[in-house]
């Protein structure tokens, strides 16, 4: 089957990848309807890993004759040469998220000859949300066992398929498609994010995917549909279009904002602790707030209070080969307009030398000091640090 193109896949109004969303806040998903979408270059950068993923994955996974080869062959090496997201960051993640689905096929053929391998299934779990779709990176059925696999390119927020609502959805929609034709017990659901080194895998029955299915999804698309339910803000607002004007996200700041401090005249650490989680939230939220309000500034619309002026730049020279040519010619000696030659940077020489090229050459010569501590919530996946005064004793801050 031919997939269509990543970068048109289609949202749907409960669709999976929203579904941290319309299940916590039901009727944000009609607020946000006909909001448009501000694709990013993250986005699109994304969307070309998912395209030469699948790619490699249907070249070295799936039976095809001598022709099909020839075109897969040629598709990648046109990929490799044209997409002005490649690189050797993106090959080498590519790569990694390849060797993982490789790896849990082989996992799969070795319960069952004939393991099935999906590729950008589309999943339908209309059953249990209206209009609900989504595309599943993967999809793997061997001997009672299904595995639904999704590919996470971006690195700026940690991703796991531990109770994730978006993967659970897909294996609904997987198990709706396929249960009929095979006897599936277990569900497996693995996220691979990476860049960040990441693999989670959540495991549940059919029994446990339905029966969360029936008690938590059903009820909350419903609503969601309707336009109706709670306004709730939380960890779900971080992508929604609205967050920046949402009332009740507002409301949930503003009470927070109102905490009310005790005697004695010193706050507790506790309370100091209870703080910290506020102002991470209000700064946040006060970043949303302020986009929104330049976005309408930008747009013609008046925000009472406020203005759009321009701001401040810097000088810059428009042609800078001519200006350096004359400035030779004016016996200007060179120091006193070129910067000195300088290594680049331990991240820009992976990308240009290649990452395990780079190890192999200068490997030796490069050090990972101790970061800086850093005071963290304490679900973060770190290490605590016991004694700065030990543990960082010959590092400078």
């Amino acid at each position: 089957m031919t997939a269509p193109a990543h970068a048109e896949r289609a949202h749907a109004l409960l669709g999976a990848s929203k579904a941290s969303q319309w299940i916590n806040c039901p009727p944000s998903a009609r607020l946000q309807d006909g909001v448009p979408d501000k694709r990013s270059e993250y986005a699109n950068e994304g969307t070309a890993a998912h395209e030469l993923s699948e790619l490699i994955l249907q070249r070295r996974l799936t039976l095809c004759n001598q022709a099909e080869r020839k075109r897969l062959d040629k598709a990648i090496a046109d990929f490799q040469t044209t997409s002005t997201y490649y690189g050797s960051e993106m090959g080498e993640a590519v790569g990694y998220y390849v060797e993982v689905v490789e790896e849990r096929f082989m996992e799969s053929k070795a319960r069952s000859s004939d393991a099935v391998i999906l590729f950008e299934e589309r999943l339908d779990f209309t059953e249990w949300v209206p209009d609900g779709y989504g595309t599943g990176d993967v999809v793997l059925i061997a001997d009672g066992v299904m595995e639904v696999i999704d590919l996470k390119y971006g690195k700026g927020v940690p991703v796991s398929a531990i109770g994730n609502p978006q993967i659970r959805l897909y294996a609904l929609g997987a198990l709706s498609g396929y249960s009929f034709l095979y006897d599936i017990r277990e569900v497996r659901m693995t996220i691979v994010q990476p860049r960040l080194d990441s693999i989670s895998t959540d495991t549940m029955s059919v029994d446990e995917l339905l029966a969360w299915a029936e008690e938590v999804v059903q009820p909350a698309a419903a609503l969601a549909d309707a336009g109706e339910g709670e306004f709730k803000a939380g960890d779900h607002c971080r992508f929604c279009k609205v967050k920046g004007s949402c009332r009740a996200r507002a409301d949930a700041n503003m009470a927070a904002v109102s905490y009310e401090f005790k005697n004695p005249a010193l706050l507790t650490l506790e309370e100091v602790g209870q703080i910290l989680a506020i102002t991470e939230q209000l700064q946040a939220w006060a970043k949303d707030v302020q986009d929104h309000a330049f976005d309408q500034a930008v747009a013609g619309h008046v925000v009472p209070g406020w203005k759009l002026v321009e701001g401040r730049s810097n000088r810059a020279i428009v042609d800078k080969e001519v200006a350096e040519k004359k400035l030779e010619e004016a016996k200007i000696e060179s120091d006193k307009f070129l910067k000195p030659r300088e290594l680049l940077g331990i991240g820009e020489l992976e990308k240009r030398v290649g990452k395990k090229e780079l190890a192999a050459l200068i490997g030796d010569l490069i050090v990972k000091p101790a970061g800086k501590p850093v005071l963290v919530v304490e679900t973060d996946h770190r290490p605590a640090i016991n004694s700065v005064e030990n543990d960082f004793a010959n590092e400078e801050f």
